[in-house]
């Protein structure tokens, strides 16, 4: 650590752990279970960290990295919903609000989710996330990558999770190896001398829990994670830069699924297409889109590499015609009002957002009180809430096409959108998924030893970040600065927090790319139907 004397870092280096739950590190930290954890808390500053509505990846690494929720960064899922019904992967050329590495620099930027495509940046990015796979070009500089590959040369963007479904134990090998692999590349950012800013993130904690929910398991995995922060705070000490550990969101064991578009179908809210004409013929012959994206799987077709290689008005032509439960081609939208899309976007069929809407504007807001007062209501057999509703103008209020509600599980249950004959499913192979509490841990020059964080918020890091090395906040934050984690001598406690206008300057044309591997790993954790 830097001497007593009151100091400011010039520099900052956040710590990204993907779905690290604040109740284990509050836990493990305390008794010292975990020694580096344990040393942060009483030299740095902690607390639990609040993420977005709903808590997931796309939404909540974004509101880290600029400090605004997503009706101002632009991101509310995985899946941006067109007005013709149809979708695409979101990707970092949606990001409407400039992230921490486009206003400081240099600045080593290093697996973090919807950072693909690679900006050009002051500075170096090898993207996370979201990436299709390493065949793509994931990296700024362009010649990053020979490097990357000659250090490296087995890197992996992530794992295909729906072919260890059973094979637990290969998967936490799996893991344990992708963490190392990503470790090589933190240690080859860790060789560049110049930078302000080193913004690195570690997703395999949340793709382990999600398949492996045991806390004997968990820690083993964690224990890593602690060996990687200790590597870090003594790098973060020879630099004297400010140290920001923080995780997306929390999580917790889920039990069951619960359907919200069975309940808007069940309600009369939403209609499935007929089952008449080519639709009625093709299911009187058996023949169903289960069917048929079985039969293209066995010859090494998915159904996501034909949506990314035909045009999209022929792909939504066919898939209309071949009968299914899919959250979108299997809706008929002139007799629809409502239907929930990615994770829990509930979107009122108005005509002024979509083509084929027929709810006026005027009834707009009445209907979404039903709509809420339905999802309240629904209780299971022991008269437990199944869902929790938040209102999509109070949580997005800058954005008229922001999703009307956020429709989430409760507990134990895990809302999915697809469109079924029963209300609840079984989870498996999915053990655990995302919840609100995070973590937000600081250490540096500037930070209070032993100090509590409370009330944090994800959109909270950057302002604090920025404050804290004599950085101005960008005006539009919807975050503030955590005062409470600098030392009472330290500059930026007795600094007016400076502010600033900030644009994004992003490609806003869609990329023509292959997200099929995406969608596949997407769909094996448990984050797509």
């Amino acid at each position: 650590m830097s001497g007593s004397t009151a100091a400011t870092a010039e520099r900052a280096f956040v710590l990204g752990l993907d779905g690290v739950p604040w109740n284990l590190i509050d836990r493990w930290s305390g008794d010292g279970t975990l020694p580096n954890f344990a040393t942060l808390r009483e030299a740095g500053a902690m607390g639990p960290l609040d993420s977005t509505r709903p808590p997931t990846t796309p939404l909540a690494w974004p509101s880290i990295a600029t400090g605004v929720w997503p009706d101002k960064h632009g991101i509310y899922g995985f899946q941006k919903l067109s007005k013709s019904y149809s979708h695409r992967m979101y990707t970092s050329q949606d990001l409407r609000q400039p992230p921490l590495w486009d206003q400081l620099g240099p600045s080593l930027v290093g697996n973090v989710p919807l950072t693909y495509p690679p900006s050009e940046i002051d500075g170096e990015i090898v993207t996370g996330m979201m990436t299709p796979s390493t065949d793509a070009d994931f990296t700024f500089p362009p010649d990053l990558e020979d490097e990357l590959q000659g250090r490296i040369p087995d890197y992996q963007i992530s794992l295909d999770y729906p072919k260890y479904a059973g094979r637990l134990d290969d998967f936490e090998t799996a893991v344990g190896d992708i963490l190392a692999k990503r470790r090589s590349l933190m240690r080859l950012f860790m060789e560049r001398t110049e930078w302000e800013l080193f913004f690195f993130v570690y997703t395999a904690p949340d793709r382990f829990q999600h398949l492996i929910w045991d806390e004997s398991r968990i820690l083993e995995h964690y224990r890593d994670l602690d060996e990687i922060l200790g590597e870090v705070m003594t790098y973060t000490d020879e630099h004297d830069a400010d140290l920001y550990v923080v995780s997306d969101h929390g999580f917790g064991p889920i039990e069951r699924l619960a359907y919200p578009n069975h309940f808007l179908e069940e309600a009369g809210y939403l209609v499935q297409e007929d089952d008449d004409g080519t639709r009625g013929a093709l299911a009187s012959l058996g023949i169903s889109r289960e069917r048929v994206t079985s039969a293209l799987s066995r010859v090494g077709i998915s159904e996501e590499l034909l949506v990314s290689a035909l045009p999209r008005q022929l792909v939504d032509s066919v898939a209309e015609q071949i009968p299914g439960q899919h959250a979108l081609y299997d809706v008929d939208y002139e007799r629809t009002q409502a239907f929930v899309h990615d994770a829990g976007n509930c979107y009122i069929n108005d005509t002024d957002r979509f083509e084929d809407g027929i709810v006026p504007p005027h009834e707009r807001e009445p209907l979404n009180a039903e709509l809420t007062e339905l999802f309240e209501a629904i209780t299971d057999e022991d008269g437990r809430q199944v869902f929790t509703v938040y209102d999509g103008d109070d949580l997005f209020p800058t954005d008229d096409g922001s999703p009307d509600l956020i429709v989430n599980g409760v507990g134990t249950y895990e809302g999915r959108n697809a469109i079924t004959g029963e209300p609840y499913g079984d989870p498996s192979p999915t053990n655990a998924s995302h919840r609100p509490e995070g973590i937000v841990c600081a250490y540096g020059p500037s930070i209070e030893a032993g100090a509590t964080l409370r009330g944090a918020r994800v959109v909270d890091v950057a302002p604090t970040l920025l404050h804290g090395i004599g950085k101005p906040v960008p005006s539009n934050a919807d975050g503030r600065v955590l005062f409470d984690a600098f030392r009472p001598d330290a500059e930026p406690t007795g600094t007016k927090v400076r502010r600033r206008d900030v644009t994004a300057d992003r490609d806003s044309d869609p990329l023509e790319e292959d997200f099929s591997g995406v969608e596949d790993r997407l769909k094996g954790l448990g984050y797509m139907e």
